[in-house]
Order: structure tokens, then sequence, then C-alpha cells
């Protein structure tokens, strides 16, 4: 545990607050949330390291900095209802809930879904709601959600999961074709008038439509 504590210390200071994470509530989820938790066993050592890494069934954990940064972007407070697209690992909807916010994640994969369950379970949140579904089509039943945090990369922005936004609301989500560099974007949305900003490039696995 002592190794991990370091590890997860190095991670913010030379990874994200040399990189201008600024939010301090951010910075302190990022070091108390147990990273490893969250990786494959055999890829532990390696769970503080600077890059995405391998969960299994072509997904990614993604890269400490773009976690902090994607959340930053939120400005995540307490009790803030937050829909998350692409549990994966559960990483991210970890520390969100560390953060006191109100996630409601779906992933499509029912394998990544069970494992994410078992990681954010062994952490005792109870501010967590994890289903598996098409990311596509959102989570209209307890919409309008404060935010949106999207995890995969679609061709273009889903018009469902913009309609389930609140007004006042934003949404961080990668957008471009798989392989090639895509946007990540900031959407915002007051009295129904739509706002993009590109915020990084980056790289995503793709987000993909449900056959269930």
């Amino acid at each position: 545990m002592k190794e991990n504590n370091s590890a997860s210390q190095k991670m913010v200071k030379e990874q994200l607050i040399a990189r201008n994470i600024k939010s301090q509530t951010v910075l302190e989820a990022m070091l108390n949330v147990p990273r490893y938790l969250f990786v494959p066993e055999n890829m532990q050592e390696s769970a503080f390291s600077d890059s995405a890494l391998p969960i299994g069934l072509g997904q990614t954990i993604s890269q400490p900095y773009i976690v902090a940064f994607m959340t930053e972007q939120l400005e995540p407070v307490p009790g803030m209802k937050i829909l998350e697209i692409g549990t994966g690992s559960g990483y991210q909807a970890a520390i969100l809930a560390y953060l006191g916010c109100k996630v409601y994640t779906i992933e499509l994969l029912e394998e990544l879904n069970i494992r994410a369950k078992k990681a954010i379970n062994s952490l005792e949140f109870d501010n967590v709601r994890i289903k598996h579904g098409d990311g596509y089509l959102g989570w209209p039943q307890e919409a309008p959600f404060d935010a949106i945090i999207v995890t995969a990369a679609p061709d273009k922005i889903p018009e469902k999961l913009v309609e389930q936004l609140k007004d006042g609301g934003k949404m961080i989500i990668p957008v471009g074709e798989a392989g090639s560099i895509q946007s990540l974007k900031l959407i915002t949305k007051k009295d129904d008038v739509i706002r993009e900003n590109d915020l990084l490039q980056v790289r995503f696995v793709p987000m993909v439509e449900s056959d269930i």
C-alpha cells in the first residue's frame, strides 16, 4: 500500500500538476482513488504510468492526465448528477464518485460492466449506478444530467446525449474516426443553444452501437 501511495503522489506531481491541472479536489481524487484496482493484475506495476493501458476486449483505461483533464473541465461538485458513457475499467466513475457526484454509467461490454462494478463496490461507493447498455441511447429515465462525460469516440456528437443534458450543463466528448486523431470537445447547452469548444487532440477507442 505504501508503494501505491508513493506512486500516486508521483503521478499527481509529475503528470497532473506539472501539466497544469489546478483543481485541488480533482488532484485529491486522483491521489486517493487507487488506480491499480482498475487495471488487470498483470498490469498493476504499470498502473500509474503516463499512458493508457489495455484492460481487455480491445478497451483501455485512459492516461491519468486525460482522466484528470476531462474531470476538471466538468467542474464537478458534490451532488452533481453525471452520466458517463463507457464505464470501461470503472476508474473515471470512481473519481467522480469520490468527488461526491451521483454517477450513472453505461457500458456496452458486459464483461467490463461486471469487472467495473466489482472494483467500484470494493471502494464502498453508494453513489454509482452501472448499467449494461448502448451509450448512444444514454439513460433517458434518469435525464436530465448536469454533465455528461464520454470515454469513447463517436464519429459525431450523439443527438440523444445532447437532449439529455440539462440547460446550463456541460458534456465532454472525443469526436472523430477510429484510429485517427480525434478532437476532445466541450459542449455547453444554454437556452437551447449548443456551443462546441475544441480542447485537445486525443486518441480514444471507438464508440460503437449495440445490437443487444
